[in-house]
Order: C-alpha cells, then structure tokens, then sequence
C-alpha cells in the first residue's frame, strides 16, 4: 500500500495482525492479545492520525492496539485540549516549574538525551527489562521513519531534566514518551509534562493530546485520570471519562 504523506487512506485496505495470547504485562494472571497494524504496509502520519482516532497506538515503527476476548481493562486516553482547565494541583505544578524552558529537536541519538534515560529507567523501571537496554533499542522504541516526531527539552540553567517525546498528528499530539531527572520529585516533571504538551497542543490548534493507555487496577497510570476532562475509545466511539472512572 502507497500513500503519500497526507493522504487520506482508506482503512478497509490495511491488514491487521493479531498476536498469540501471551501473559499481560500490566495485570497479573491475566492473557493479552495485540492488535497490529500491518508492518509491511506503507505508513504515514496521515494513516497514523487515522489509527490513533481508533485508538491505536505506536511503539518505534508498530501501530497496535490491546485486542483481549475477554478484557476491556485497557482504555486509549485522550485530553480534548480546549476544554481542558488545570486543577489547583496542577496549577501549583505550572508554577513550581515556571523557570524551566523547552526546545524542540530533531530526532537522533544524543548522548546527553540517553543518559537521561538510562538513569530514568533504572529508577523507575528496575528488573523489567527495559534498564538493559541499548542506544539501537532506545532509539528504535521512541522513533519511527515515518512520523512527525520531536523530542521536547526541559531545562534548568542549561541542565537537561526532562524530555517528552511527542508525535505530532494531523489534529492533535501524540504523548509518546517522557523520561526525566528521577531525583526531582518536588517538581513532578511527568505530569508537567502533560500539563506542557495540552498547552502546546492548543498553541498549535490542534485538538487533542492523546495519553495512550490507561488501565483503572494499575497504579502507576493513576496520574492519566487527573487530567480532566478525558475521553476513552470504547472500541466504537469517543466517550467521557467520568469523575469515578466510568462512562
């Protein structure tokens, strides 16, 4: 399949790829199944804006989506940027890191940008695999040939804490990944983050900051529902999160 770099695709035509059950990495005793995109089609952030209003996902150049026969416990997330209004926390968190500054770069390996990471993922992700990672495999899981990515600086006096990685899609942005200074708790750089990429999103018109995955028993996504208000794909439609979790 061919496609140009904004060309609308007809999604009828794209395959998809469903893996074989395998163990859930978020909740325990529970099987997975993922839904992919055709890895031989030809992609484009056209198409990956498409996928990504379905729910859909991506990991360097995969698009997937959970596809369980018998769980729904994963929910895509999105913030509709113009209706979003920190609340009093967040408004402390936008005040707390008023002195940072942001710069965008281009996507390549930087040193300063992978020790970051490194130090992030030992500290937050010890033993899970990730922290024997590689400077081929960071960067193959934050980029992909094809999309319109940028990595987000966040600096104090010139010294790197944070960086967001963000795909830029045809009608919102994409909060791929962030990594930060694991020894800055005060400041709360991830949900800062957050808080950066809505104000940025809505800077560019763009109507939505896309969250990924949100699981309700998993604590470590307990953050993504702190941002009000949000939507979750239901597999059909776009619908509200609501303030207990639900529709």
């Amino acid at each position: 399949m061919k496609a140009g770099k904004d060309t609308p695709v007809n999604l009828d035509s794209l395959h998809f790829y469903a893996t074989v059950p395998h163990a859930c990495s978020y909740l325990p005793e529970r099987e997975a199944t993922t839904l992919f995109a055709d890895p031989s089609a030809r992609m484009n952030n056209m198409l990956y804006s498409q996928l990504s209003a379905l729910g859909f996902r991506r990991s360097g150049e995969h698009i997937y989506r959970p596809h369980c026969a018998t769980c729904r416990a994963c929910k895509p997330l999105r913030i509709p940027v113009e209706r979003f209004q920190p609340d009093r926390s967040q408004r402390r968190n936008l005040r707390r890191n008023a002195d940072l500054t942001t710069r965008a770069r281009p996507v390549r390996f930087e040193d300063e940008h992978y020790a970051l990471y490194r130090r992030y993922i030992r500290a937050r992700h010890p033993g899970g695999g990730m922290d024997q990672d590689s400077p081929e495999h960071y960067m193959s899981f934050i980029t992909s040939p094809w999309s319109d990515t940028r990595l987000h600086e966040f600096r104090d006096a010139g010294r790197l804490l944070g960086v967001a990685v963000t795909d830029h899609l045809v009608n919102g942005l994409s909060a791929v990944y962030t990594f930060f200074d694991p020894d800055l708790p005060r400041r709360a750089l991830g949900t800062y983050a957050v808080l950066w990429q809505i104000q940025h999103a809505r800077v560019l018109g763009r109507k939505w900051l896309y969250l990924g995955y949100w699981i309700e028993e998993t604590p470590k996504m307990a953050y993504k529902r702190r941002f009000r208000p949000a939507e979750y794909f239901d597999g059909h439609d776009w619908v509200a999160l609501e303030e207990d979790g639900t529709r």
